[in-house]
């Protein structure tokens, strides 16, 4: 992501996420989607009073060295919310949802950058989770230029 973009993308999200789910310990999701946007919230967080740290799940647990599958600061317990960039069937969000759950995570919702608006919100509200997105594509496609 471009330094611009995370200097957008990390305050805005930051408010999303303290608007729609209160006090929040730590954000992350399955890795590489929802990296830069965990990062660009936990640094626009650190100068307030309640910062939140990133962390990154991983697929699957590392073969070698730690064999971790939730890296970074996190901890058991945490209040977390779950972050994608882009939610269309919401299945990496619930493989996210589901490792964090079984590392004892509080899941308290999901952000995402880009609701696509093709029934992931939906298999992800099944699971008794709130859903919050920046924009859907119903909100960008008419913007777009057309070729």
């Amino acid at each position: 992501m471009s330094p611009e973009g995370l200097a957008l993308i990390g305050p805005l999200a930051l408010t999303a996420v303290r608007d729609a789910f209160g006090v929040v310990d730590a954000v992350g999701g399955l890795t590489l989607g929802a990296d830069p946007i965990s990062y660009a919230i936990a640094y626009a967080s650190a100068q307030t009073d309640e910062p939140v740290r990133a962390f990154t799940v991983r697929k699957e647990a590392k073969a070698h060295g730690a064999g971790r599958q939730v890296e970074g600061p996190y901890n058991p317990g945490d209040r977390v919310v779950v972050i994608e960039d882009v939610i269309t069937t919401g299945g990496s969000a619930l493989r996210a949802i589901e490792v964090l759950r079984a590392h004892g995570a509080q899941i308290l919702g999901v952000l995402a950058l880009v609701d696509r608006e093709e029934g992931g919100r939906q298999a992800i509200e099944t699971q008794g989770l709130s859903v919050v997105s920046l924009v859907t594509a119903g909100e960008i496609l008419p913007l777009l230029p057309l070729p």
